[in-house]
């Protein structure tokens, strides 16, 4: 038996450390137990709601819905844009593995593009985690079926079902329609300016250009949501609650799509624009320029190959030319001005000038030359306007000065805005003192002044500006301006376009109207007017003006031997019946164009209207030599 070594142990001290260290150890415990209880206190008590609506969040989720785009139809009711079904493939980029070796699998099944790729990375770097994001739009049949076959290698992936917009008649009408496109970042940085981002959350389009993009607010449409709840999964196991979507507003609009086609089909060839409306309230019924290009190719994001040749293109078809395309107004500017000089009393009804063929800047040996070399003779107002004499204009636009040449003719809205319902427009330029100096650094001279009695030099125009001047001047002064919409169907009512409030430009003498429009009467039916040879023998009463602008300037001009893109524009405006006007037309043909002469389209055109489609033919004329027309 070994001995004890420590005889005199002291068990009661070691007894008294035992039960300090187990209180310790208790007190430890209790403390861990209280911290414990009083964080799932803070948990299931204090912050209850709190974490009730995270785990809602996590749970339920809300899922916004498109709304149905409005249509847009023409005055008749026959649909311009409309709505129809496509597949997209889609994908939450989160939820899987190994995204890009599936996107790569992915490829030959669906035929992915180089564009499809790009445009699913530019939509996921702007799209919000976990969202759902379009990798290829417009599937057809065939590539729907093949992936329908392949979906089980291709967890997370799925096919949806859209309303994606389509345009039936193609090029006829993009100019005035527009189209709709994918959403960019800019569209999303203007959008969350305006507080409207939240209405787009389940929309890839937004209207871009034209009336889709005018009336974007009116066809949109607003956002609908529906609450759901889905698993840990992300899958959707039951619906809650659905506020449905508001379809966007259908819009009708002042154009006739016939007459619309009609045009372009006159023009087919050309660079060219025209612009038909009603005088009695400045609806526009056709607005045509050519060249143009398919809407259809921007709905669902065009190929970089095919916008590239639509932006090299010599013929610029993606400029409207109607409302940006600018030009010298020409000699269609005389009845303005010849209304501006009367009444400003530089000249008056009984003004007479010999014309020579030429006129000379008083104090120096500048001549302007008139179209016609031999002159006109003695000229008054109406044959001035009837034969289109420069000379007297050249006289007028001398006597006027441009300072009132400017204030007047302004007030027919050249070098403004014309106020029509599309945001593609130019204001074109009215010259004055003003600007010259501030554009070129130089002084106004005399010399520039004479041009601009005749619609040349600096002066520049739309042709829907011409549209709406000529229509100040059938309505004698009282303004009408353009527009597209006609009506708007909201709940089930077609509500009419309310028409500004029409304004005069002055209090001008009756009398100095008619004889303007007397002018402009005599052009097309009086044998020495300058459209006398295209429009004698209408059944109707015909009033026009014709014009040349000059592109190439020099006086050894030729149009037979020079470059087909220096020749002049030519260019008319005209209206019927003379009596009680219904129509009113103005036409460009850049370069004199590539068919008819522009009296020779203006004549089927007005055919057209006043006759009825079973009156009038496509002209099978061959095209006119260049320069072979007065101005």
């Amino acid at each position: 038996m070994k001995p004890d070594r420590n005889p005199f142990r002291d068990y009661s001290a070691e007894s008294a450390l035992f039960i300090r260290r187990a209180l310790v150890a208790f007190a430890g415990v209790l403390l861990l137990t209280g911290v414990l209880i009083a964080n799932l206190y803070h948990l299931q008590i204090l912050r209850f709601e709190d974490y009730k609506t995270r785990s809602n969040e996590n749970r339920i989720k809300l899922v916004p819905i498109a709304p149905s785009r409005g249509m847009i139809y023409d005055r008749n009711g026959t649909p311009l844009a409309f709505n129809r079904t496509i597949y997209q493939l889609e994908v939450i980029p989160e939820k899987v593995e190994g995204l890009q070796e599936q996107i790569a699998a992915l490829g030959p099944i669906v035929d992915l593009s180089a564009d499809d790729l790009d445009n699913f990375q530019k939509e996921r770097k702007r799209s919000r985690r976990f969202t759902s994001i379009p990798l290829k739009t417009a599937l057809n049949e065939v590539q729907v079926a093949r992936f329908a076959v392949n979906q089980f290698r291709f967890p997370g992936f799925e096919v949806k079902g859209y309303q994606r917009r389509y345009y039936p008649y193609g090029s006829a009408l993009t100019h005035v329609i527009g189209y709709v496109s994918k959403i960019n970042d800019k569209d999303v940085e203007r959008l969350d300016k305006e507080g409207k981002l939240a209405n787009y959350a389940a929309t890839h389009d937004i209207g871009k250009l034209g009336i889709e993009r005018y009336y974007e607010d009116v066809l949109h449409g607003k956002t609908g949501y529906e609450e759901v709840e889905v698993n840990n999964r992300g899958r959707v196991i039951r619906q809650l609650h659905e506020q449905p979507p508001q379809a966007g507003k259908d819009i009708y609009l002042t154009l006739d799509l016939n007459l619309q086609r009609y045009i372009e089909q006159l023009l087919v060839g050309s660079r060219a624009a025209v612009v038909v409306s009603d005088p009695r309230t400045g609806g526009i019924l056709a607005l045509v320029s050519t060249p143009s290009y398919d809407p259809n190719l921007f709905v669902d994001g065009i190929s970089s190959k095919d916008y590239r040749a639509l932006l090299n293109d010599a013929n610029r078809p993606l400029i409207n030319r109607a409302t940006q395309g600018v030009y010298p107004p020409a000699s269609t500017v005389k009845p303005y001005v010849a209304v501006s000089a009367m009444s400003a009393g530089v000249i008056s009804r009984n003004t007479t000038l010999f014309d020579p063929g030429w006129w000379q800047l008083p104090g120096s040996e500048k001549r302007f030359r008139d179209w016609k070399k031999w002159g006109h003779g003695r000229l008054n107002i109406t044959k001035a306007l009837e034969e289109s004499a420069d000379t007297f204009f050249y006289q007028v636009a001398y006597d006027m000065g441009i300072d009132r040449l400017s204030e007047w003719l302004s007030k027919f809205g050249y070098g403004q805005y014309t106020g029509i319902d599309l945001s593609e427009e130019r204001s074109g330029l009215m010259p004055t003192r003003e600007w010259k100096l501030k554009r070129y650094k130089k002084p106004w001279y005399q010399g520039d002044t004479i041009p601009v009695g005749i619609g040349q030099g600096y002066w520049t125009a739309t042709p829907i500006q011409m549209a709406k001047a000529l229509n100040i001047l059938i309505n004698d002064g009282n303004v009408k301006v353009p527009h597209l919409l006609l009506s708007t169907r909201i709940d089930g009512q077609l509500v009419p376009f309310r028409q500004q409030e029409s304004q005069q430009i002055g209090d001008i003498h009756s009398g100095f109207w008619e004889i303007a429009k007397d002018g402009m009467f005599g052009v097309a039916n009086r044998p020495n007017g300058t459209g006398y040879k295209y429009f004698n023998g209408a059944p109707y009463k015909i009033a026009a003006k014709s014009g040349t602008a000059q592109v190439f300037g020099y006086e050894t001009y030729n149009a037979h031997t020079i470059a087909e893109h220096l020749r002049d524009h030519k260019l008319m405006t005209a209206f019927a019946p003379y009596d009680n006007p219904q129509v009113s037309v103005a036409i460009i043909l850049e370069n004199g164009g590539a068919g008819p002469a522009v009296g020779t389209i203006m004549r089927q055109i007005l055919d057209h209207i006043m006759l009825g489609d079973d009156n009038t033919q496509l002209p099978n004329a061959t095209p006119a030599p260049p320069g072979v027309e007065g101005d």
